[in-house]
């Protein structure tokens, strides 16, 4: 993927280093700016057009900086229409901080010394993905990824670049990031059975049915806070599930 363009915005310069070097590692090619403050950093968002951002959310003694450039990341998502996923890589504790970048439309959030070099690029690879597909599915009406499944006169739409997203009748639906994964896959191979194993490849942790049938479930209810009736999703048992080519 050609003129990818990505902005890793951390105060320590070995962690920044670091981050550069896997993301080379994982795609060659890509230009990368290394910002280390909010000043320099809101700059060049206003300046440049990235693809991605790693940021920091603690910059020097600014504790909530990436909070603040996060927002002036969006600034420029509503003035060009352009969704810029945002990976957030910080020591701040998950449990508290992973809900508050996930309001704000982050694509994901990773506590620094809980993860592996495999989760930071699993996870870029991952937005790589989406930015590529977001760029062939571009019309002039409009630039968002969309992928529309026609349901006795209703549509769900999907944009794997913002969280929240997705819309059924006309309202959001609800889902954590690993949900929205889930339903992905099963939107792409509408009217077939998407095996756990498939299932698998999306989710990060908890390999296994059980978990696969929760994220499911959660799923189930998001829709259903909006249709009650929704029985677009089928069991198959044994073998995995199977988004209805009718509902």
């Amino acid at each position: 993927m050609s003129g990818i363009r990505v902005a890793v915005i951390e105060d320590d310069l070995p962690t920044s280093n670091q981050f550069k070097t896997w993301i080379e590692a994982a795609k060659p090619g890509i230009q990368i700016d290394q910002w280390f403050n909010r000043d320099d950093a809101e700059a060049a968002i206003v300046r440049a057009q990235y693809d991605l951002v790693v940021l920091d959310i603690e910059l020097g003694r600014e504790r909530h900086a990436g909070v603040a450039i996060i927002n002036a990341i969006n600034k420029n998502i509503s003035r060009d229409g352009q969704a810029t996923p945002v990976l957030v890589v910080s020591a701040m504790p998950a449990t508290i901080y992973r809900s508050i970048m996930k309001a704000l439309d982050a694509w994901d959030y990773l506590q620094k010394a809980t993860f592996e070099e495999a989760d930071f690029i699993e996870t870029f690879l991952d937005m790589l993905r989406a930015v590529k597909e977001r760029r062939q599915a571009k019309t002039e009406a409009n630039k968002e990824v969309a992928k529309e499944l026609p349901n006795g006169g209703e549509t769900l739409s999907m944009d794997p670049l913002r969280q929240r997203t997705p819309m059924w009748r006309g309202q959001r639906i609800n889902l954590p990031l690993t949900a929205q994964r889930i339903l992905a896959v099963m939107l792409e191979k509408r009217g077939q059975v998407v095996s756990y194993d498939d299932l698998y490849e999306v989710v990060k942790s908890g390999r296994n049915r059980d978990n696969i049938r929760k994220h499911v479930s959660t799923i189930r209810d998001a829709f259903r806070e909006i249709d009650p009736d929704f029985e677009g999703i089928e069991n198959v048992p044994m073998r995995g599930f199977r988004w209805a080519e009718s509902v």
